[in-house]
């Protein structure tokens, strides 16, 4: 796992080349501390997954299956896609390849996920005999609805772009040739938007704040300016001003 940080877009890349790129549990045990410290960098607003090469992540290392079917939902892989899933800014998954398995387990974790034409989704636990985690394949009911959750389970085929868009798995699919403009595009006005109201939103949706933090937040919209600079941008139909930060977040 290595972690590039541009402006405020911060890429982690996925990379085992030689088992087109594999997690082993090694991997996945460095992911967590890998987020904590570009969560905490107010430089980054934004973070992309992807996979070196040509490949997103065709699962896990079953050289070391032992391992994680040992720990059950307790497994460093979990973990891994725990932390993921809680990371306060917005996620992207950039998805070419392969997406089998721990890629796709990934994938899911993160808040939106697009595509290249050539990306190929796979659960494939029951061609193993393995037990999904139940945070794992409950995300992905929630995600695609449980009725596609069981088919990719059930059947653990392989189901491309187009396909993994129309049931809500994918949110874009583009060609090889708009795919890392179009990363670029849409992380670039994400970090333009109000960290504010995209870190609040995503809170909010994700279920993780009661009523009292949610007051919270709307108390924040008032206080901290930003919304009275987005309408004064608007009115004065220049861009917004944003300054608020995570580091603001009490």
């Amino acid at each position: 796992m290595r972690a590039e940080v541009t402006g405020p877009v911060a890429t982690v890349v996925i990379s085992n080349p030689t088992r087109r790129n594999a997690m082993t549990p090694d991997m996945w045990r460095q992911l967590p501390p890998l987020l904590d410290r570009l969560e905490a960098d107010p430089a980054v607003r934004v973070l992309v997954l992807t996979g070196a090469g040509e490949t997103f992540c065709a699962g896990a290392d079953l050289g070391d299956v032992d391992e994680l079917l040992a720990a059950g939902d307790h497994s460093v892989a979990v973990a891994a896609e725990e932390r993921l899933a809680a990371f306060a800014k917005p996620t992207v998954a950039a998805v070419r390849g392969a997406c089998v398995g721990g890629g796709c387990q990934l994938a899911v974790a993160c808040d939106l996920r697009i595509a290249a034409t050539d990306a190929r989704f796979g659960v494939p636990p029951a061609r193993l005999g393995v037990v999904y985690p139940t945070p794992t394949t409950r995300r992905l009911a929630a995600l695609v609805g449980p009725a596609t959750a069981k088919y990719l389970i059930f059947t653990g085929e392989l189901v491309d772009a187009d396909r993994a868009a129309r049931v809500g798995l994918v949110d874009e699919v583009l060609p090889a040739d708009r795919f890392t403009d179009r990363i670029a595009e849409l992380t670039g006005a994400i970090a333009a938007r109000s960290q504010l109201s995209v870190i609040a939103a995503k809170e909010i949706v994700d279920g993780r704040a009661d009523a009292a933090r949610a007051a919270w937040w709307h108390g924040q919209s008032r206080a901290s300016g930003e919304a009275r600079e987005g309408v004064a941008a608007f009115h004065e139909r220049r861009p917004p001003r944003f300054t608020w930060t995570a580091s603001s977040d009490g």
